[in-house]
C-alpha cells in the first residue's frame, strides 16, 4: 500500500500588519449584548495576556481568499519541482470561501476550482475538491489526500489551506482580535516506502451540544442589522473541550503509529490562543507521565500572525522547513505531528515521518 510524502511547500503571509493600536477605537459588547464599560486599552491588554497575539496579518482590500491560496499553491508547486498538469487532485480547505470586503461569502465556483483556474491547469482529470471542516480543515485535507493515495486513486495532490477571517468578524466582538488571514500549501506524492510519510491519523467529530461552540451569528450589538452573520466563538466552552479531548486524541494517534512522545520531534498544532495551546501540550505530556519538557517541541506563530484557521499549520510547516522560523528546524528523517481542533467540534491529528 502506498504512503504519502510531502515533496514541496509554500505559504503566503499578507503584508498588512495589524497591531493592537488598530483596535483602540473599538467598542466591545458581551455575548449577552451588553456594552463592556472598561477602558479599551484594558480590554486589549487582557486579550494579549491570554492569547499572546500582538500582531496579525490582513489581506488588502483588492485581494481575495483564492489570491492567497493561489500564491501559496504556486510556491508549493515550484518547490516540488513538478509539472502542475500532472496533479490528480487539488484539495482546498476553507470555511468561508471567497469573501468580499463587505463580508459576503461565495463558494461557487469552488475555491479549488478558482485556484486551478488561476494556476492555468488545463488537465480535465485534475479534480478540484473543497474541504469545509473548521480550523482542522487542512489536516483533514491531508488525511483525505492520504486516503486517495492509499486507494490508488491519485499519485500527486495539491493540498491548500487558506482563509480570510478578517472579513467575517463582528466589529463589536473582542474575539475579532484573534483572527487573521493567510495561506499555506503542500504538494504530496505517493511512495512505496511504508516507513515514511503519513504513518497514522485519526479524526473525531463531536456534533451534539458542541455544534454551537463556533458558529455564525448576528452582531453582539443588538441594534445593528441582524442579517449579516459573523464568526462567533464561545471561548470558555472551546477551551474546556479542547483541554479535555485534544491531548487524548493526539496520544491515541501517536500510539496508533507504534510510537511514544519521545519519538516526536515537533508538534505543529493549530493556534487560536497561546494559553490553550500551552495547556494542551502540557496535558499531552502528562498523559505520558512527563511534567518537564522542551517547549520548543510545539512552535508558535500566533504571537505575530494571529489565528489564520486552516492556514496556520501549513504556513508554520513551510516557514520551518525553509529555515524561516528562528530556533526551529525539522530533524532529518524525523517524526512530527500535525493536530487541530475547531468548529464542529472536530479534532484531528496525523503522524508524519520525513523520508
Amino acid at each position: 500500500m502506498p504512503n504519502t510524502i510531502i515533496i514541496g511547500s509554500g505559504s503566503y503571509i499578507p503584508t498588512k500588519i495589524i497591531g493592537r493600536d488598530h483596535f483602540m477605537d473599538s467598542v466591545f459588547y458581551t455575548d449577552e449584548g451588553d456594552k463592556i464599560d472598561k477602558p479599551v486599552e484594558e480590554i486589549i491588554q487582557k486579550f494579549v495576556e491570554i492569547t499572546e497575539i500582538e500582531d496579525r496579518r490582513y489581506l488588502e482590500d483588492d485581494e481575495f481568499n483564492s489570491d492567497l491560496g493561489f500564491r501559496a499553491a504556486k510556491e508549493a508547486i515550484y518547490d516540488a519541482g513538478i509539472d502542475q498538469e500532472d496533479l490528480d487532485y487539488i484539495i482546498y480547505a476553507s470555511n468561508f470561501g471567497e469573501v468580499d470586503k463587505n463580508g459576503m461569502t461565495n463558494f461557487m465556483p469552488s475555491m479549488s476550482a478558482r485556484v486551478k483556474n488561476k494556476l492555468g491547469i488545463r488537465n480535465r482529470k485534475c479534480v478540484n475538491y473543497d474541504m469545509i471542516f473548521g480550523c482542522p480543515g487542512w489536516v483533514e485535507a491531508m488525511i483525505m489526500a492520504d486516503t486517495l493515495i492509499k486507494a490508488k486513486k491519485a499519485k500527486l495532490i495539491l493540498v491548500i489551506g487558506s482563509e480570510t477571517l478578517s472579513r467575517v468578524t463582528d466589529a463589536y466582538d473582542r474575539n475579532k482580535m484573534i483572527f487573521a488571514d493567510g495561506a499555506g500549501a503542500v504538494v504530496v506524492k505517493a511512495t512505496d516506502d511504508e516507513n515514511v510519510g503519513i504513518i497514522a491519523d485519526s479524526t473525531l467529530c463531536d456534533n451534539d451540544s458542541e455544534l454551537q461552540y463556533l458558529e455564525n451569528a448576528p452582531s453582539l450589538k443588538q441594534d445593528e442589522d441582524r442579517k449579516p452573520l459573523y464568526i462567533r466563538m464561545h471561548g470558555r466552552k472551546i477551551y474546556e473541550y479542547a483541554l479535555k479531548n485534544v491531548p487524548i486524541a493526539i496520544k491515541e494517534t501517536i500510539d496508533q503509529a507504534g510510537l511514544s512522545i519521545e519519538d516526536i520531534d515537533k508538534i505543529l498544532i493549530h493556534q487560536a490562543n497561546a494559553k490553550m495551546d500551552y495547556a494542551m501540550i502540557s496535558r499531552l505530556f502528562k498523559l505520558y507521565g512527563i511534567t518537564n519538557y522542551d517547549h520548543a517541541i510545539a512552535p508558535m506563530t500566533i504571537q505575530q500572525l494571529g489565528n489564520s484557521s486552516v492556514a496556520t499549520i501549513p504556513t508554520m510547516f513551510d516557514l520551518i522547513i525553509k529555515g524561516e522560523m528562528k530556533g526551529h528546524s525539522f530533524k532529518e528523517k524525523g517524526t512530527i505531528v500535525f493536530a487541530s481542533v475547531g468548529a464542529g467540534m472536530n479534532i484531528n491529528a496525523l503522524v508524519y515521518r520525513f523520508p
